[in-house]
């Protein structure tokens, strides 16, 4: 399997989507659907979400690994410390590296049911990403990638003590992060110069800014009230006096994220993540227009 990391040091601009764990069968078929339609783009790698609280697990393990042997993709396997006890730990990433999956984005997660509560570790469990970092790292060959958040995590006191606990799971021995959903490009250069400032060389170490076409204004409400970041004034404005209209909203969210996506790349920003929602056709839009992959006939 090929080291995420390896194909992001490239000095060519890449793209890398996320999907999330379907409810049902109709929507694994829509899953499946989209990542059959960006496979033959050649993105750097694909993700499936743990499910909010770890909910969705035993789903997540089987479609990684379902990518892995069915397709051309490269999958990473989301992993959390939510609810699970070391040796749980253990056994997951065992099932991963028997699969073939061994890029992982290691994530303590969110407190089940509410996010935004207090986190509590399992008793045999682990207190934090970092420490997950270095559980993976020591079982095997593995390209081990984390979060980051532009805006600072909610239970960091401010950015700077953000930017030292990203930097701590660095030298636990992640590789590359993956940012929460960017609205303001500066935000995200901004945590760049912060965690380069700290001794990481972000070229080789890479940032990778989390983009979403906004498809739904409900859904993307949805998404900053469990995030705990809320959306910039100046995308709702765009985007709520056109909320009744589900078509322009959509075209408008793929403009919204082509236009962040050129001022990522014209920064130098070669590596960008999109969050698909399960559907590949905004995804790809974008990507169209930026001029990454041709565009249809």
């Amino acid at each position: 399997m090929t080291s995420v990391v390896d194909r992001l040091c490239s000095a060519r601009p890449s793209f890398s989507v996320e999907f999330f764990p379907p409810g049902d069968e109709n929507a694994e078929r829509q899953l499946w659907r989209s990542i059959r339609d960006l496979e033959p783009l050649e993105p750097s790698f694909v993700s499936v979400t743990y499910g909010a609280g770890g909910t969705k697990r035993d789903r997540t393990i089987r479609i990684t690994g379902r990518i892995a042997a069915e397709t051309t993709l490269t999958p990473v396997a989301h992993l959390t410390a939510v609810n699970h006890s070391i040796a749980e730990l253990r056994n997951i990433i065992g099932w991963y590296a028997s699969a073939g999956v061994t890029n992982v984005l290691a994530l303590r997660g969110d407190p089940p049911g509410d996010p935004h509560g207090e986190w509590v570790p399992h008793p045999e469990g682990i207190a934090y990403a970092e420490d997950l970092v270095r559980l993976v790292r020591g079982l095997g060959d593995f390209c081990v990638s984390v979060a980051c958040f532009p805006n600072g995590h909610p239970r960091s006191a401010d950015l700077d003590v953000d930017a030292d606990f990203l930097v701590r799971k660095f030298e636990a021995g992640a590789q590359y992060a993956v940012s929460q959903t960017v609205f303001r490009v500066e935000e995200f250069l901004r945590l760049r110069d912060r965690v380069a400032a700290r001794g990481i060389d972000v070229g080789k170490v890479p940032l990778l800014p989390g983009l979403m076409p906004i498809t739904s204004v409900k859904g993307v409400r949805r998404m900053a009230e469990l995030s705990g970041d809320p959306i910039p004034a100046e995308v709702l404005s765009r985007i709520d006096p056109i909320a009744g209209d589900p078509a322009a909203v959509r075209e408008e969210g793929v403009r919204i994220a082509t236009e962040l996506s050129q001022r990522l790349l014209a920064e130098g920003v070669l590596n960008l993540h999109y969050y698909t929602l399960n559907k590949s056709t905004a995804t790809r839009e974008v990507l169209e227009n930026l001029g990454l992959v041709p565009a249809r006939a």
